[in-house]
């Protein structure tokens, strides 16, 4: 059959279907959902584009098309028009395939069984929290009965070549330690330790390493999934996608990286900030090469200036030293085990964690509300973070979401309004990336999305 015309099969967990789920999945191709998932679809077939703008790499494919076929034993998918880099010599790349019904599998659970669901109230925090477990537990991404060693890992897609090796580097020292790596599943900062990690694993004759990759749908096509990426799962939307790092990961390493990078750090520090989290261990360490020292010295006067010296002791700051910070990761890892057992919480999911609904409702950049943010000094620290994440996030939707970007073409840059105190430590960082070439990939003249208001 010709690529421009392809059907596959899944493999896996949609490979036996009850005729209901099969009528499920055809009735959701023909409504609403058939652009969400069509656009999914695009962004895991076009793994390997050099493109980080969402609305383009939907205007290059603008002719692609994806439909779901009812078979006796469950359902097939034809392609119509797709990138051709997702096939050799005529057919699908195995992991790719694996990814496809990947999205299928999460778009369609989500809108019949969380959404569609009425004991699901996604208003309430419990409720979130809870639909964020069936997710994953759909998905097979929590293993019962061992040990913690999820190490999730934060950082740009726009990073250095020096930048990018670091993460190779920490990812093989983290596997050497027989620790397996989740990332937001995209390139750069997100690939490297996951490519570090294979070699060791393979080393130590791990039969079989997890390399998870969480995204969500407006962010994917910017950043599709790295072939290395062995557990897909698609979560509704970037909140969800944040709680599902923080539940599952038991510590977090952050490489550089750009608004997207600052923006997860924000929410992790909010949490960990809230009275109810302050005795309950989370390693955090913040590394990467020597050449990228000015870059957290940077981050962290932004936090100290924004959120405090409190703030400053949830995390370590490592440079130019990956068996260092992979240490100091494993030893932190090591503490939140004695720490489950000791509380009887389960290694698989951070249920223990509190987690405050402003970091769980999402949150929609519309210019009306990137003006609104409450970005002053009249409330909790963990409040500002909130609030500070928020207004990172508008940035990256501006930035590479296609509904941002025609945001910003139709009504012009977000305002980003708040107290001096605030908006200069933000202006300075800010301006940081965009000098240092964090906004975008490189060779990409970067267009601001906002402008800021004290």
């Amino acid at each position: 059959m010709s690529p421009m015309n392809v059907q596959v099969s899944p493999e896996g967990s949609l490979e036996v279907l009850s005729k209901l789920e099969a009528g499920k999945l055809l009735d959701s191709s023909e409504s609403a959902l058939h652009e969400l998932f069509r656009n999914c679809s695009l962004a895991v077939l076009n793994c390997g584009g050099q493109v980080d703008d969402s609305k383009a790499v939907f205007e290059k494919y603008r002719n692609f098309d994806i439909r779901v076929l009812p078979t006796a034993r469950g359902v097939r998918l034809e392609l119509i028009n797709p990138p051709q880099s997702a096939f050799v010599d005529g057919e699908m790349i195995r992991g790719i395939r694996e990814h496809l019904f990947s999205v299928l599998r999460d778009i369609v659970y989500t809108r019949f069984e969380i959404v569609g669901d009425p004991k699901f109230d996604l208003s309430e925090s419990r409720h979130v929290t809870d639909a964020v477990f069936h997710i994953l537990r759909n998905a097979n991404c929590l293993v019962p009965d061992v040990p913690p060693n999820m190490v999730v890992c934060w950082g740009g897609h726009s990073i250095d070549r020096g930048e990018y090796e670091y993460t190779k580097e920490v990812g093989h020292e983290l596997g050497l330690r027989g620790l397996d790596v989740c990332t937001g599943c995209g390139p750069g900062a997100m690939k490297g330790p996951m490519k570090g990690a294979t070699i060791a694993h393979a080393k130590q004759r791990i039969r079989k390493p997890r390399y998870v990759g969480i995204s969500e749908p407006g962010i994917i096509a910017a950043e599709p999934p790295n072939p290395i990426v062995n557990e897909l799962v698609i979560m509704p939307d970037i909140e969800k996608r944040l709680e599902a790092f923080v539940r599952t990961g038991h510590g977090i390493m952050v490489f550089p990286g750009g608004v997207g990078t600052a923006e997860e750090i924000l929410h992790l520090l909010g949490i960990l900030m809230h009275p109810e989290n302050k005795y309950l261990p989370f390693p955090l360490v913040f590394t990467g090469p020597r050449q990228s020292a000015g870059y957290f010295e940077q981050i962290d006067r932004f936090i100290e200036a924004t959120l405090g010296q409190e703030a400053r002791k949830r995390y370590e700051i490592v440079i130019g030293d990956p068996a260092q910070a992979a240490r100091q990761m494993k030893d932190g890892v090591d503490l939140v085990r004695q720490f489950r057992r000791h509380h009887d919480d389960a290694y698989y999911y951070n249920w223990l964690l509190h987690i405050e609904p402003a970091f769980q409702a999402p949150f929609v950049p519309s210019h009306e509300n990137m003006a609104g943010l409450a970005l002053h000094r009249n409330q909790p620290p963990h409040a500002l973070a909130a609030n500070l994440r928020r207004a990172f996030s508008g940035i990256v939707a501006g930035n590479v979401k296609a509904d941002g970007i025609r945001r910003i073409e139709q009504e012009g840059l977000f305002e980003i309004r708040g107290d001096r105190s605030i908006l200069d430590p933000l202006d300075e960082l800010l301006s940081t990336f965009v000098a240092q070439k964090r906004m975008k990939l490189p060779g990409t003249k970067y267009e601001p999305c906002y402008r800021l208001v004290a």
